[in-house]
């Protein structure tokens, strides 16, 4: 599209108060505990007892990608309920969809084929008194109870640009509607709004890409560990009737990573259900990574093999998660804007827990929003409130008790261990602290031949496990259970900085690594037309499911992992 046609797109401009980027639980909860708040406030006004004015309605907006609230949510999920249960002490009783109350954990080693359960469950792995949840049924319903306080909601809207004044957020843009794959308008052209804010609250989740722009212009990681980050994909396994027992959490570690670190899960749900999922750290050396591929690898082995006879996978997903921890957090806030939950980094990867802290963080900042009405004043003044009442929270308490845990796991599963219980002892600290992270997860991988040796592809490891529809499954085929849509006439959102590194240095070098970590089967090297004997990278952007692995592990950082058109994506229920 030209300069000129662009500019002559009238964009609509709304005022709103405050703008939430993100319909996670995260920015769910700042909506609802900000409106809660209001009305608490209001409430001992009327009553005499706080002092002050009323505070008259405020239009508090929420925007997500999805094409509805939860489609693009995804997570185990074990939640640790004490959020939820301080912001809405009757969600039970309202319908949250809680799946089961955990009664069982357990953690077993794998080898290749044999198992050893741990005599007693390691702390991080105790889940009594947690729930299993889906976050995308569980969004929904949060989304549900924000509306029914008048909170806008607003799916199916990619936040594309911020908007500044001199260094101050003032708001964001909408991505357009209706471009055809090069960019021209075609007849149900919809142009993006400006929404102007007073404040801006950042929660897109893992990896956003409006606040990646942002925290780079403000220079919001100084000082920091740079991001790292984990990769999940999970199943949902329908068993037969009357052979599952509800409410058990099994964790696994060994098979089948064994060149990387990370490990399994296994829940257990209402209705027959499984959960198979597998986690990988990012910052592997292995550029053939694959987490697809070792998700139905794991499903080989005879433990999984004997609990999962009979059953029939009906959902897939992935996406990553913030491994960084306390030290990879950014500065929280600047003039008019705060970020919260994953985007901030905000996971606690030894117990693999986030939902609550992300809850809490937009508790927390609501608190501050609220804060900052009352004075009529968004600066960063007094949004710096917010990080103070993080650093005196549960958010702190736990992030800071495993603030050296990745740098230390990523030496190696055994390696790690006795490192790891010096940290357990000294509360996080170990040797020494703090640990720096000396890399990002693209800079981490390495050669294939320094990996794999030669004829690296033709290993046994590197083998996807014969697919048959039922229970084990090539990508395309996984692809299709999350329901992923996009505009096949639209523009690519997968943007390349320069093709000829894929096929002349990505390609001989790593061996395209991402066509082996995109979970979704986006990523496919092909013979290149115009050169004959050379390949080039094609780019099947449909089938994108947004977990934004691309954007975070690419060898050589040749991909920008842009918001799609508003409403692609997953469409998760499920999950």
């Amino acid at each position: 599209m030209t300069e000129a046609i662009e500019a002559e797109i009238q964009r609509e401009e709304m005022d709103v108060d405050v703008l939430i980027v993100g319909g996670g639980c995260a920015g769910l909860a700042a909506a609802y505990h900000l409106a809660s708040q209001i009305e608490k406030h209001n409430a001992e006004v009327a009553a005499g007892t706080r002092t002050g004015s009323s505070i008259p309605d405020q239009m508090i907006v929420v925007l997500d990608k999805g094409s509805e609230i939860g489609a693009h949510s995804l997570s185990g999920a074990v939640m640790n309920p004490s959020a939820i249960r301080e912001m809405i002490p009757d969600y039970r009783e309202r319908g949250a969809p809680i799946e089961a109350d955990v009664v069982e954990d357990a953690v077993y080693y794998l080898g290749h084929d044999f198992k050893v359960k741990a005599p007693v469950t390691p702390p991080p792995f105790v889940n009594h008194g947690n729930q299993i949840i889906s976050l995308s049924k569980f969004n929904r319903w949060l989304g549900a109870q924000c509306e029914a306080k008048g909170i806008n909601i607003f799916p199916g809207f990619s936040a594309v640009e911020a908007l500044y004044d001199g260094d101050r957020i003032v708001g964001v843009r909408t991505g357009d509607k209706g471009r055809d794959k090069m960019g021209r308008p075609k007849s149900n052209f919809e142009p993006g709004m400006l929404l102007k804010s007073k404040v801006t609250i950042f929660a897109e989740g893992t990896r956003g890409s409006l606040f990646k722009q942002v925290a780079k212009r403000l220079d919001l990681m100084k000082d920091r560990n740079p991001d790292v980050y984990e990769e999940g994909v999970k199943e949902i396994v329908q068993m037969p009737p009357g052979t599952v027992t509800p409410g058990k959490v099994i964790h696994t570690l060994g098979f089948p990573l064994y060149k990387g670190v990370g490990g399994t899960f296994i829940y257990t749900l209402p209705n027959d259900q499984i959960i198979v999922g597998l986690v990988g750290y990012l910052d592997t050396k292995d550029p053939l990574f694959d987490p697809h591929r070792e998700l139905q690898k794991l499903k080989t082995h005879p433990f999984l093999r004997e609990m999962l006879q009979g059953g029939k996978v009906i959902a897939y997903g992935g996406k990553t998660l913030p491994a960084g921890g306390w030290y990879s957090m950014p500065k929280l806030y600047a003039d008019g804007m705060m970020v919260i939950g994953d985007s901030a980094s905000m996971v606690d990867v030894k117990k693999l827990k986030g939902i609550h802290l992300g809850i809490k963080s937009g508790m927390l900042a609501a608190e501050t929003a609220l804060d900052a009405i009352l004075k009529q004043d968004f600066s960063a003044a007094t949004l710096a409130g917010y990080e103070r009442r993080v650093n005196e929270s549960v958010i702190k308490t736990e992030l800071w008790k495993t603030r050296n845990f990745h740098q230390t796991l990523s030496m190696g599963a055994f390696q790690s261990m006795p490192f790891l219980a010096l940290q357990e002892i000294t509360g996080g600290r170990g040797l020494w602290d703090r640990m720096k992270i000396e890399h990002t997860d693209s800079q981490a991988t390495h050669e294939t031949v320094e990996v794999w040796g030669p004829k690296p592809l033709e290993r046994e490891e590197n083998q996807l496990p014969k697919p048959d529809g039922v229970l084990f499954f090539d990508k395309l085929s996984s692809v299709y259970l999350t329901g992923t849509m996009h505009d096949e006439d639209s523009p690519n959102h997968l943007l390349l900085k320069n093709p000829r590194t894929c096929s002349d240095h990505c390609g001989p070098k790593y061996n395209s690594p991402c066509t082996h970590f995109c979970p979704a089967a986006v990523y496919e090297m092909v013979p290149d037309s115009e050169r004959p004997g050379h390949q080039r990278l094609q780019i099947n952007f449909t089938n994108c499911i947004h977990c934004k692995t691309c954007d975070i592990k690419c060898p050589t950082d040749n991909i920008d992992w842009t918001p799609p058109e508003g409403g692609g994506g997953p469409q998760y229920k499920e999950t």
